[in-house]
């Protein structure tokens, strides 16, 4: 990141937000397509999913902001000290409950009776659920991660709270990280005509990827369901 009215670029930023995009994206990915799996096809009645659904619709209906400070209040005010891996845990927040709630809906479009026919040529339900709902659901799962992933990239909120921002080039998480949205919204707030003039191309990199993204997840869901 350059100094006032010196020549510099994005490339810090541009590296902290994908290293926190996709580490926050390996790690909720898994634990939403579990839970979502466990809504639809185990338990869809108990108290146990009901209550995980609660919590699911008020994580979906949070405001990323206060994300960003319970993440703060835990882990940045713990360590007494901001770093990539507060940001990772707040993009993981968020990622968690979109992909559990897709995850869940897109098993629920599987028609019953391809799960009767399974289990009457006497497959078990651990490989129904593999080689049967998930792969006839698959394009829609993918598709909500690829939303997930395309709402975190632009959050800017959460990341002030946890990641901060860091003005040089960073590869460790247990320090303050640069990201592309937290760079935007300080440059474009400054009186520097260069930092504006960056903030309105980091503005143009994240558009095109979201837009990318989104295409992207049409395209599966149109080729697929």
């Amino acid at each position: 990141t350059p100094a006032p009215n010196d020549v510099g670029g994005l490339a810090n930023a541009i590296y902290g937000s994908f290293l926190m995009v996709c580490l926050a994206t390996f790690v909720g990915t898994p634990v939403g397509v579990m839970a979502g799996i466990f809504l639809a096809e185990f338990e869809p009645k108990s108290g146990l999913a009901s209550i995980t659904r609660f919590v699911n619709d008020i994580l979906l209906s949070a405001p990323s902001i206060v994300i960003g400070l319970f993440v703060y209040a835990v882990i940045v005010t713990q360590f007494k000290s901001f770093s990539g891996y507060a940001g990772i845990a707040a993009l993981t927040l968020i990622v968690i409950p979109v992909v559990i709630r897709t995850t869940e809906n897109m098993l629920q479009l599987v028609p019953p009776g391809l799960r009767e026919a399974a289990y009457a040529l006497g497959a078990p339900k651990w490989k129904v659920i593999l080689s049967i709902t998930m792969r006839s659901a698959r394009a829609g799962v993918v598709t909500g991660i690829l939303l997930a992933v395309a709402r975190i990239a632009g959050e800017t909120a959460p990341l002030l709270f946890t990641a901060l921002s860091n003005q040089f080039w960073t590869s460790n998480l247990g320090e303050p990280m640069a990201s592309l949205p937290v760079t935007i919204f300080k440059f474009a707030m400054s009186p520097y005509e260069n930092w504006q003039q960056l903030a309105w191309v980091g503005v143009f990199l994240i558009t095109v990827a979201v837009l990318a993204l989104n295409v992207l997840a049409r395209v599966l869901t149109r080729t697929k369901l």
